[in-house]
């Protein structure tokens, strides 16, 4: 049964790609929402007392298990470094750009538990257009 406050969430272990130094083991966390059906959250934690936090569309991480994926600040895309399958995530903003690897099998694992709370194509079923756009008009 699919609950309106249902959520999914995993730690995931990450590797920041560092170009001529290897690579350097980090956690993040994902999490998925249904009052925000669109969205994945991802928050890494780097030493500091509040994680650095992510937003993108869940269908951009389902479309780059699979190939390559998005343009600008996010993009996805699916390798094969030595037999290990990894997810590709690069992430750009004025403050600078990284690029982490994942292991796909995770990440395709965590995305199949947030398809339990809301199916693909059934977003629209769970967002209150009102009520959002009472809260638009409200900050305006």
């Amino acid at each position: 049964m699919m609950h309106s406050h249902a959520t999914v969430s995993a730690e995931l272990g990450l590797s920041l790609v560092v170009p001529e130094h290897g690579s350097v083991p980090l956690v993040a966390s994902l999490s998925y929402s249904a009052e925000d059906p669109f969205a994945i959250r991802m928050a890494f934690h780097v030493g500091t007392d509040e994680p650095v936090e992510w937003i993108f569309a869940r269908d951009l991480l389902a479309v780059g298990l699979e190939g390559p994926a998005g343009e600008g600040d996010v993009q996805v895309w699916p390798a094969d470094d030595q037999g290990r399958e990894l997810l590709n995530i690069a992430l750009s903003s004025p403050f600078g750009e990284a690029h982490f690897e994942a292991p796909r099998s995770s990440t395709a694992a965590f995305l199949g538990r947030t398809y339990e709370v809301i199916p693909a194509g059934q977003e629209t079923d769970f967002v209150d257009l009102d009520s959002e756009l009472d809260e638009l008009l409200w900050q305006a």
